[in-house]
């Protein structure tokens, strides 16, 4: 996984890229986050260990076959095993609307 985690580094995305430069350092809240986080035999784009939160973000391929399916499945295993739960975001969103990330961050983190 370590090999993988570190090649989907390297090949982020944009809007991976984007999110990141938003996320790291502690900008938000001083909630720290890790990319390309491994948990069991899953992947998760960005985690907030604080929160047990993870953020996916979702391209193309997610609403095709049988994707979006897998997501949820995944996401069931995540909360059950791991009381971790995942926020998803278009990637869309990044670049036009970045605060409504920012904002779902800090209001999961009120409610806690």
């Amino acid at each position: 996984m370590k090999y993988f985690r570190r090649q989907l580094r390297k090949n982020s995305t944009p809007a991976e890229c984007t999110l990141w430069k938003l996320l790291k350092g502690k900008h938000i809240d001083g909630m720290s986050f890790r990319r390309q986080y491994s948990v069991d035999r899953y992947i998760i784009d960005f985690y907030c260990p604080q929160l047990k939160l993870g953020i996916e973000l979702d391209g193309d391929y997610h609403y095709y076959g049988g994707a979006k399916e897998n997501d949820i499945d995944r996401e069931k295993f995540l909360l059950q095993y791991y009381g971790i739960n995942i926020i998803r975001f278009e990637n869309k969103v990044v670049f036009e609307q970045p605060q409504s990330i920012v904002n779902k961050i800090i209001e999961i983190k009120n409610k806690r």
